[in-house]
């Protein structure tokens, strides 16, 4: 019986290792995106909206993977007292992804951090206010897949900062596919 759980737990490790697909990997997900507090704090210009984002990405050993995002993060359209303001979010994102080593074939559960270039930008009816802002900012997230050969289901949580707002969460649930 002393041996029977040590082996098992290799069987299954060893088959973790062999589930990973890993190569070159492109992908695309919906999103759910939240922008809050465009034009400052209180103005009630809030980015929530259904957005979509593009992955591509390099998994060379099974614990390892780094990957390039461009997100469009939505768009939105609010009164605000007499004027109608109007803003749009973008954004590009480049990640080093860690895998935890799970011994179930077919899950990958990882964390990621790197950077994200964003832009937003925003004006009301009458041009009295304006917004055109771009910058780079850490960025985080993780989440989790589920792994059928070189097709993959993700689910997965990315957040950054952007100026003049309470930063950008976003939710996604995607795919990819490894090619090579």
């Amino acid at each position: 019986m002393r041996i029977l759980l040590p082996a098992l737990i290799l069987a299954f490790a060893g088959s973790a290792a062999q589930a990973a697909d890993n190569g070159f990997y492109l992908g695309a997900g919906a999103s759910k995106a939240k922008v809050n507090d465009i034009f400052g704090s209180g103005s009630d210009l809030n980015i929530d909206d259904t957005a979509w984002k593009v992955i591509a990405g390099f998994r060379p050993i099974d614990l390892v993977a780094v990957e390039a995002n461009y997100m469009d993060l939505g768009s939105e359209t609010r009164r605000l007292g007499p004027l109608n303001a109007h803003a749009d979010a973008k954004a590009f994102s480049a990640h080093a992804l860690l895998y935890l080593p799970i011994p179930v074939p077919f899950l990958g559960v990882y964390g990621k951090a790197g950077l994200a270039r964003w832009d937003l930008n925003g004006d009301s009816s009458v041009g009295l206010l304006r917004l055109d802002d771009h910058g780079t900012e850490f960025a985080w997230g993780g989440g989790a897949q589920l792994s059928f050969g070189s097709f993959a289901a993700r689910l997965e949580y990315d957040s950054f900062d952007i100026k003049n707002t309470d930063g950008v969460d976003l939710y996604t649930l995607g795919f990819t596919w490894t090619f090579l």
